[in-house]
């Protein structure tokens, strides 16, 4: 009852249900553009695209992140990667570059010019995986399912043309939504397009169990209660924080006093977020390209999906990057410098250097634990697709994939219980608030 009467609730406030509303139907155009093929490519003959991308970890989560697009040749079929590889980028220009670091402390104006570069640098990468998509292509599908041919020079130009501009276009409806929606537009663009593969992973899990001989309901319902346990485990960990008291100096101004109050600043145990394991995944994918020459065909399979050194070295990558992340992203000087210039200090701490050793002291100290935790679940479906599961339905038991899910549905959700809030309805959960990754 407590939920009909939620949504109830949120269909009762006309803003809130215009843009879940707006959201919807913008997803709904998203998901019917993953199944319109790129002209030129006769769609009864994607059946070879769709067996390679099945038995490739690598083109599997591709396929995953797209929403299916990528098996279908679709002109959404590169989704919205490009724009994220471009965002990394441009993160890592603003460590490195004053030109960027200057953007960043410009306020909104720097933000725009920001995603401006963001957009021409998305294009400068859609020239390259363009055409790297089209050759895959013409070595998978067989000569027939090109009707102007596999090397006809007019098909490569406007095919390449067809996925820069499906990219851009997703990219529009992204902020489309984030503007007028509910939530954020790309993350929630990507979230569907991982949903979208569970309905077809699950029947296939379902199959395999009640077919083969494999356990059966008995190992389908352990199946269920261990991904029940990983999720719960993994919105622990993007909701941890450890609370650092700050007291603020009283100042009395007329008749009035202000400071004088203690707060907290929330630091995350994972404050990286999904980025560690992208950037290792990253570089992971780099062995799979030695698996086309023979020579090297030991080392590929030494390092292959489920292999144990191909696991062992992801782990340590995604702790390493964890560090490197965090530590480009969370500054103790900038919140040090803030503490002082608004007459707060932390108790028993000396404002200035002793507080910045303070703040970096405990962020080391949480990021380990964050950052191992984050590693495991990184790993998790290597060991789900050794336990028996279903390679696709494995993906949905840890990494980018389930971290993405987690971390869109808390933001989301935080949206909707604001609006709730402030129009003095009850939130979604009885106790507590909900806090997703940018809640703090």
């Amino acid at each position: 009852m407590k939920l009909i009467e939620t949504i109830k609730n949120i269909f009762k406030i006309e803003e809130l249900r215009k843009r879940i509303i707006y959201t919807l139907s913008l997803i709904l155009i998203f998901r019917l553009g993953s199944y319109v093929v790129i002209p030129g490519i006769n769609p009864a003959a994607l059946e070879g695209l769709s067996s390679q991308v099945d038995g490739n970890g690598l083109l599997g989560l591709l396929d995953i992140f797209s929403g299916g697009a990528f098996s279908n040749a679709s002109i959404f079929a590169l989704g919205v990667m490009p724009y994220i590889s471009a965002s990394i980028v441009i993160q890592l220009l603003g460590i490195i570059v004053p030109y960027f670091q200057k953007l960043q402390k410009e306020g909104e104006s720097g933000r725009r010019k920001i995603n401006q570069w963001t957009r021409y640098l998305t294009i400068v990468v859609l020239l390259l995986q363009g055409p790297a998509y089209l050759v895959n292509l013409h070595h998978t599908l067989p000569a027939a399912a090109f009707v102007m041919g596999p090397s006809s020079f007019l098909f490569t130009f406007t095919a390449t043309v067809v996925l820069i501009a499906g990219t851009m276009f997703i990219m529009w409806l992204g902020e489309k939504i984030t503007d007028k929606g509910i939530g954020n537009g790309v993350s929630l663009i990507i979230m569907v397009g991982i949903i979208a593969g569970l309905p077809h992973a699950l029947l296939a899990e379902i199959n395999t169990r009640f077919t083969d001989v494999t356990g059966g309901v008995v190992m389908l319902v352990a199946e269920f209660v261990l991904l029940f346990l990983v999720f719960m485990a993994t919105i622990a960990l993007v909701q941890a924080v450890r609370k650092i008291p700050v007291q603020y100096a009283k100042r009395i101004v007329g008749n009035k006093q202000y400071g004088g109050v203690r707060q907290y600043i929330p630091l995350k145990i994972n404050a990286a977020g999904v980025m560690p394991i992208i950037f290792a995944q990253a570089l992971m994918f780099i062995p799979v390209m030695f698996q086309r020459w023979e020579s090297t065909q030991g080392f590929a399979a030494a390092f292959s999906y489920q292999g144990f050194w191909y696991n062992l070295v992801f782990f340590l990558l995604v702790v390493a990057f964890t560090y490197f992340y965090t530590a480009i992203t969370v500054n103790p000087n900038m919140m040090a410098d803030d503490m002082k210039r608004n007459g707060g200090f932390i108790p028993g701490v000396k404002p200035g250097k002793k507080t910045v050793e303070y703040l970096d002291n405990i962020m080391t100290r949480i990021t380990l634990p964050g950052s191992i935790f984050l590693a495991i679940v990184a790993i998790l479906p290597a060991f789900a697709a050794k336990l028996g599961i279903n390679q696709q339905f494995s993906y949905f038991y840890g990494g980018t994939s389930l971290l993405i899910l987690v971390g869109v549905v808390l933001d989301t959700l935080r949206q909707i219980e604001s609006y709730l809030l402030m129009r003095h309805y009850d939130g979604l959960m009885k106790t507590g608030r909900i806090k997703g990754r940018s809640g703090n």
